[in-house]
């Protein structure tokens, strides 16, 4: 009865908010699917009203804060693959932070590893000796291959990237820097010339001695079709290419070449940034061997090769703990943030003992890198990963998830791309598959609205923002996935009915 409860009032407010459009039938009249059971209560709430948090935002927060949605969602309170508002409706969260809840929100083990670490030592920074920082950075490195064996503790991703970046230069003495297209590393000064989305760069001095090469995208990208990607679902485009061969690949590869060739310093490299999967760019996958073989080149000429696992790491691609191992490479440098601490701030940059070297040449220094109780958080994260298998099960969900939203694609012509692979998923949408012309923020805004409205929390992506990011907590069901699913078809038959 409480599940009916709930789609009932979640069918009174998708009636509301559909109101703009008539009372002619704008949507499907197909039945709301039931909200996963699940037999959590969260608390009821007790705080600033919305009107007040708005003000609040308004006049005292960033006016860089973008707020998700029309009608926005006021959460509170989390636990595992859920949010509740602030009238405790449950969301199934789909975007995790942000790429950010690894393991759960509010993880029981998690909680507890924090509160009993906040009851011993808060603080105190590594100019002491405490137990936490050496006995997570053993655990941790553990779980890295060949010698990334030093850890050096940030409080999150983009200043993880901005230490690598730093680090490289100085081993190298090579300043110039490859990234690619399309690619997100952080919002820093430092940084925002390795991300290369123009609108998440301001028109100010940056960039200095980065250079982007062209993104090997096989959807959107000039190259690319039906074999290349390491994932359950292709591209629609078609593909020529033999068993065992990825034209795409090497066409894109070349253009790397042409960068080296062209903007490198006598032909030198300081370092190549790369997301093994881009995460803001919209889940972005590489055609097969094309990391292999810039990593290659990167180092025969003397450069170092960065991975930035933010959002790809600790398990969350399924068939391998870090998102570089499916391309068969090792870095010289891995960066992480997001899943490592579950939400709590951490970040880190793991590297050989010789690239780490470098930091001796002059006193380096951070406050809350390696702070005790983000360690123990951390430290915990890896022990649930592993006790409860959470790798594996991004392998079968994220499949199964991966071949349902293929369907999905089959029945409607604007779902251009399914692609990923575990929980790491994207679907961009298109004005028609023939042309693969973005859709229009518009459109894809009130698909997104009424995925909100019906339950579900997706994030978006890509320089176009019409790419719909799925990368929930690790701990979603196959119960969660159904509804997801059955959520997002009745969303798209709404938007076909309307545009009719």
């Amino acid at each position: 009865m409480a599940s009916l409860g709930r789609n009932i009032i979640r069918s009174q407010q998708f009636a509301k908010s559909h109101v703009k459009y008539g009372s002619c039938a704008v949507y499907s009249t197909a039945p709301l699917p039931e909200f996963p059971a699940h037999s959590y209560k969260p608390p009821s709430y007790q705080g600033f009203s919305e009107e007040k948090t708005k003000d609040v935002r308004k006049k005292n927060l960033s006016p860089g804060l973008v707020t998700y949605y029309r009608k926005p969602v006021m959460i509170h309170h989390g636990n595992m693959q859920y949010l509740y508002d602030t009238d405790n409706r449950p969301y199934l969260d789909l975007f995790a932070g942000i790429v950010t809840v690894s393991v759960g929100h509010c993880h029981p083990r998690t909680v507890k590893a924090a509160t009993e670490q906040l009851g011993k030592l808060w603080h105190t920074t590594n100019i002491y000796l405490h137990p936490k920082i050496h006995e997570y950075a053993e655990k941790l490195v553990a779980k890295m291959p060949g010698n990334l064996k030093v850890v050096c503790f940030t409080n999150s991703g983009s200043e993880a990237n901005d230490l690598a970046l730093h680090m490289a230069r100085l081993y190298t003495g090579v300043y110039d820097t490859i990234s690619l297209r399309n690619a997100y590393h952080g919002m820093s000064p430092y940084l925002m010339g390795l991300t290369a989305i123009s609108t998440w760069r301001y028109n100010t001095p940056t960039g200095f001695g980065i250079h982007q090469a062209m993104n090997p995208d096989p959807f959107r990208g000039p190259w690319g079709g039906a074999r290349c990607r390491d994932s359950p679902s292709q591209t629609i485009r078609s593909c020529d290419c033999a068993e065992g061969e990825c034209e795409a690949s090497d066409l894109y590869f070349e253009q790397l070449e042409d960068t080296v060739r062209f903007s490198m310093p006598k032909d030198r490299v300081g370092a190549f940034f790369a997301e093994s999967v881009q995460g803001v760019g919209g889940a972005v996958q590489f055609p097969k061997d094309y990391l292999k073989k810039a990593f290659d080149l990167i180092r025969s000429k003397g450069g170092l090769c960065v991975s930035d696992e933010v959002q790809t790491g600790f398990g969350r691609m399924g068939s391998h703990y870090w998102g570089f191992e499916t391309h068969g490479v090792i870095p010289d440098m891995v960066t992480i943030a997001k899943g490592m601490g579950n939400g709590f701030p951490m970040g880190a940059v793991i590297t050989t003992p010789e690239i780490a070297a470098t930091l001796g040449k002059a006193l380096h220094f951070n406050t809350y890198g390696g702070n005790p109780v983000a360690c123990a958080v951390g430290s915990e994260v890896l022990d649930v990963i592993e006790d409860e298998k959470r790798q594996e099960h991004c392998a079968v969900v994220g499949t199964r998830l991966i071949h349902k939203l293929q369907g999905l694609q089959e029945e409607f012509d604007f779902i251009g791309d399914v692609r990923g692979k575990g929980l790491m998923i994207g679907v961009e949408m298109v004005t028609d598959k023939k042309s693969r012309k973005p859709m229009s923020g518009e459109d894809i805004g009130d698909i997104w609205e009424d995925t909100k409205d019906m339950g579900i929390l997706l994030g978006k992506g890509g320089l176009y923002g019409n790419t719909f990011r799925i990368k929930p907590p690790m701990c979603i069901t196959d119960e969660d996935v159904d509804y997801a699913v059955a959520v997002m078809r009745k969303a798209f038959e709404n938007f076909a009915v309307r545009r009719k």
